[in-house]
């Protein structure tokens, strides 16, 4: 499984690390991977796009509308870093040992999923996958969803490679520098080709180091208008990204 990467990583851009960790689990009662999650990777959301109140950041076709903090106590994922929504974009953990009511190794049903096959779902590189923001609710098809790591030694940057190179299929990265408050960190914007669907769309990414491990926070979505419709919601996270 680990090998189609591109399969994998549509149908996470389609259906959420939820679902596919729920696929997992009923492909391994049926000794199989099958084709569960794939008719969702042609769909799309028709509900139209909120546009910017009053508290809006940003300006014309950059401005989106400021929802809840998360990454706090208290909040929807409790992480190292916290970060402003966009409005009507919903969190959610995942992983194993989640909140209540979440999945975890046995996807919700008492029946094991593979170690490997819920590795490739829930690991890139250095990260796991700890946090989905949702931006169906929005109107949109794709996540924002937030990795964290062990502590060590290694810098942003290096990390951030080893997310890319760990994705697959990807090509012209190009990495800069970015400051927001008192947090340093690196960003990447590369271009991704899937294997399902035989195209290549853009993506984004950045890494910090806390105190706590490196955290990414990583942007896709179903197909590049999809992306540019989602870019100003990940500029607010980098914008207020703090360290919690």
């Amino acid at each position: 499984m680990r090998r189609t990467t591109g399969g994998t990583r549509e149908r996470r851009d389609a259906g959420g690390l939820r679902g596919m960790l729920q696929v997992a689990v009923l492909a391994a009662l049926l000794s199989g991977c099958g084709q569960a999650a794939e008719e969702t990777a042609g769909e799309k959301v028709s509900v139209a796009a909120s546009s910017p109140s009053s508290d809006a950041t940003g300006s014309g076709r950059d401005a989106v509308a400021r929802g809840a903090t998360i990454g706090g106590p208290g909040s929807a994922c409790e992480l190292p870093v916290t970060f402003a929504l966009a409005e009507r974009w919903t969190a959610e953990p995942v992983g194993a040992g989640e909140k209540a009511g979440g999945a975890d190794a046995t996807g919700g049903t008492g029946d094991a999923v593979d170690p490997e096959l819920l590795d490739a779902i829930l690991r890139q590189g250095p990260v796991g996958a700890a946090c989905e923001v949702d931006a169906k609710p929005a109107g949109h098809l794709g996540f924002l969803r937030v990795w964290t790591g062990e502590p060590g030694d290694d810098d942003p940057r290096t990390v951030l490679e080893a997310f890319v190179a760990a994705q697959k299929n990807t090509s012209n990265a190009r990495y800069r520098a970015f400051t927001s408050g008192p947090l340093t960190g690196v960003e990447v914007e590369y271009r991704y080709t899937s294997e399902l669907l035989e195209e290549t769309k853009p993506e984004r990414a950045l890494a910090v180091s806390t105190a706590s491990g490196p955290v990414v926070l990583h942007l896709g979505g179903l197909d590049e208008a999809e992306f540019t419709a989602m870019t100003p919601a990940f500029d607010l996270a980098k914008r207020t990204l703090r360290a919690a």
